[in-house]
């Protein structure tokens, strides 16, 4: 399975930090944004990976990850000239994503949670062997501001709302998708909607009319945080610095994600160490 971290738009909700930097380059405590959309699909798996953004942004990623080579896994870049919604990422990533299955995670969402990586891990397993498309769901106390499933005992999707009024259910869907190589198809065949934009609840609506649209219900014990905004910026920092300070172990570390899932060996972490005079690189050096 490919992977594709969606870190486009213009990040208007969070000027002026946003004037001359993306916000998935901006920090939530002691790493960029953007390690934690990286880690999420490390963690599943996925080693061959689709970095989108702006043609201003583009170079700033690839200074920062290059081409993934140094934790055992690839990273490919590719521009979104405009932001003309999520499934545009499935066009723009066409060639990248060939004949395989994918998954799309937006580079602006956080996930936390133990054991996180077996449902991963069992996401990808469940597209491969069943065809189907596995979206995620959180429980909100404001489900009109999402987009919102409804689903039955087995978690089969009955239906599908973008901020609805009457919400049929409290689980809004976050930005983490799975989808089979037919996802490609169906994005070319999306309408835009009314503000112009390839929505992906077209998308899912679609794999809802053929049933085969299910949702892992992210439970208790889970952490979802969208950081669009200052507030969610800032709540996010928070919780990952309670998190770490807590449990002594670091959230989305690329580099021990890649280490512990076997991608790099021991000599090829301490490689990564060497410039790093500072607690991250110590954090590092400790799990040796």
């Amino acid at each position: 399975m490919k992977g594709i971290i969606l870190a486009g738009g213009a990040g208007t909700r969070l000027h002026p930090l946003t004037k001359v930097v993306s916000k998935q380059l901006l920090p939530i405590y002691d790493k960029p944004m953007v390690y934690y959309p990286l880690s999420v699909l490390m963690l599943a798996g996925i080693k061959d990976i689709l970095l989108i953004s702006t043609p201003h942004d583009l170079p700033l990623f690839e200074k920062l990850l290059g081409n993934g080579k140094n934790l055992g896994i690839s990273i490919s870049y590719a521009v979104q000239k405009k932001p003309e919604g999520l499934a545009q990422a499935f066009l723009i990533g066409e060639k990248f994503i060939g004949n395989e299955d994918v998954c799309l995670v937006l580079g602006d969402n956080i996930f936390y949670g133990s054991g996180f990586s077996k449902v991963l891990q069992q996401s990808l397993e469940h597209v491969k062997s069943q065809q189907e498309a596995v979206i995620f769901g959180y429980y909100v106390d404001d489900p009109e501001r999402y987009g919102v499933a409804e689903i039955d005992n087995n978690g089969k999707v009955i239906s599908i709302e973008e901020k609805p009024e009457n919400p049929k259910s409290n689980h809004a869907v976050v930005g983490l998708y799975f989808y089979p190589n037919s996802v490609i198809e169906i994005a070319k065949n999306v309408k835009p909607s009314s503000r112009g934009e390839l929505e992906i609840t077209s998308v899912n609506q679609a794999y809802l009319e053929q049933n085969k649209l299910i949702m892992n219900k992210l439970s208790r014990g889970y952490a979802w945080l969208d950081t669009g905004t200052h507030e969610a910026l800032t709540e996010a920092t928070e919780f990952i610095k309670a998190i770490e300070k807590r449990t002594s172990l670091k959230v989305a570390c690329i580099e021990e994600v890649a280490w512990r899932m076997g991608y790099i060996k021991d000599a090829q972490l301490l490689t990564l160490t060497e410039k790093m005079n500072n607690q991250y690189g110590v954090y590092l050096k400790s799990l040796l």
